[in-house]
């Protein structure tokens, strides 16, 4: 049997340290408390802590400076940070230094006890800590999107080998918004959730709740907006295990995936033990007429993913079509994942009483106005069509694995994608 767990409470709020240690006391842990940064930091090199809850906001030492001491001292304590004043960038900034989570003031003491818990066994993996809340229930963890036992299988599982933090601006919501990607074990599946909160929303079929202008996913209370470009990237990259903690909606960076290539590489990927199964495609499946000048998508047997894709537009853009088969990340980045998202100069009016399209700038949407870019210098002749594939790709990773198939389509978004998607599932019991 392990020792006892030992938090350390750095905070100079009396009221918000005796909340905490009362609760985490009942449930078994070993509590110290330090009101500000000199403290703390003796405490820590006397007495030591397996997880550390730093306010932000201290008179003497700054939560920052304090994080970035206790890591020089010992890279693997879990930090977790708490603010009542917190912004995406501090979080992000928190985070790069090794941060494990942040959290925001008023706490939740459920999702305090839970995050600990968390941040606990993230170090076990190391020690010989035993979490005394290893038996209690906070909330069902999703069902994963693969069997929980490892089975044999020529496709394994991935998750990053490091956390890893982006922020910019949502495309639709026009704020601010942060990203921070986890690493998960296997069987997890693609998890997201909102920066301050700790229900956990799967990033699959049943979990969709928009195909306006993008795709969202939503559960409960929480809503988490334009996903597709990140799914692409990790459809293409095999990352079957990862929670991405966000700020309501994915940032649209310049418009294309290229920059969440970057981001996985930076971090790595780590392959893991356990396996899981490709959708095998076993007949065709399809939504919509096969027709001249139609909206139609349908998927059949292949041997390979692959998309083949036709845009109709009026001239001087006209046909576009483009045919990708995906065999690794590599080609996905030099091929799909720069081509930029677009729009058209007519759509605005009605996007924008959607609420949507408030973070649309011109440097990162290829804006176009009877059949001509108006804003920018295209990156392929054939962009448009290629972001369609790359929407594409992220809409069919939404059953969290990888699928064997051959998709054609024309004129079609989102909503046909995740139609297909659902008489999919519905027609192979998936």
């Amino acid at each position: 049997m392990g020792r006892k767990a030992k938090v350390l409470i750095v905070d100079d709020e009396e009221a918000v340290t005796r909340s905490i240690v009362g609760v985490l006391e009942d449930e078994g842990f070993e509590t110290i408390v330090a009101q500000n940064g000199k403290e703390a930091l003796q405490l820590y090199r006397t007495e030591g802590a397996d997880v550390v809850l730093l306010d932000i906001w201290m008179p003497d030492m700054d939560g920052i400076d304090l994080l970035r001491k206790i890591k020089e001292a010992d890279e693997d304590c879990a930090v977790i940070m708490i603010s009542g004043h917190g912004t995406v960038s501090t979080a992000v900034k928190a985070m790069k230094l090794g941060a494990f989570d942040f959290m925001e003031k008023p706490l939740s003491m459920d999702v305090l006890l839970s995050t600990v818990n968390k941040a606990l066994k993230d170090r076990q993996r190391t020690s010989e800590v035993v979490s005394p809340l290893s038996s209690r229930r906070h909330g069902r963890k999703p069902k994963p999107p693969f069997p929980e036992e490892g089975i044999s299988s020529a496709f394994p599982q991935r998750t990053l080998k490091q956390s890893m933090v982006l922020y910019g601006t949502g495309l639709h919501s026009g704020t601010k918004t942060g990203m921070i990607l986890l690493p998960q074990p296997p069987n997890t599946g693609i998890l997201f959730c909102n920066l301050t909160d700790d229900l956990l929303i799967p990033g699959t079929i049943d979990h969709v709740i928009s195909t306006d202008f993008a795709t969202s996913v939503g559960k409960g209370r929480a809503v988490v907006r334009t996903i597709e470009h990140l799914m692409a990237v990790l459809h293409a990259y095999g990352i079957t295990n990862l929670l991405v903690k966000i700020n309501g909606e994915v940032p649209i960076m310049d418009g294309s995936a290229a920059q969440f290539c970057e981001i996985v590489e930076e971090a790595g990927v780590q392959e893991q033990e356990a396996g899981c199964q490709e959708v095998v495609i076993d007949k065709r499946y399809q939504i919509g007429e096969v027709k001249p000048g139609g909206k139609y998508i349908y998927i059949e047997p292949a041997d390979h993913f692959g998309v083949r894709f036709r845009l109709l537009h009026p001239p001087p853009i006209g046909e576009q079509e483009y045919t990708f088969i995906l065999q690794g990340p590599e080609e996905f980045k030099r091929e799909i994942a720069p081509a930029r998202t677009y729009g058209f100069v007519k759509e605005i009016g009605k996007m924008r009483e959607m609420g949507l399209a408030g973070g649309g700038h011109l440097d990162n949407v290829i804006l176009l106005d009877e059949g001509r870019v108006v804003n920018t210098e295209l990156r392929f002749p054939d962009e448009l069509v290629r972001h369609k594939i790359l929407d594409l790709l992220g809409d069919f990773y939404l059953f969290n694995r990888p699928i064997k198939g051959m998709v054609t389509a024309q004129m079609t978004g989102h909503t046909e994608n995740i139609a297909l998607l659902k008489e999919i599932k519905r027609e192979m019991g998936l």
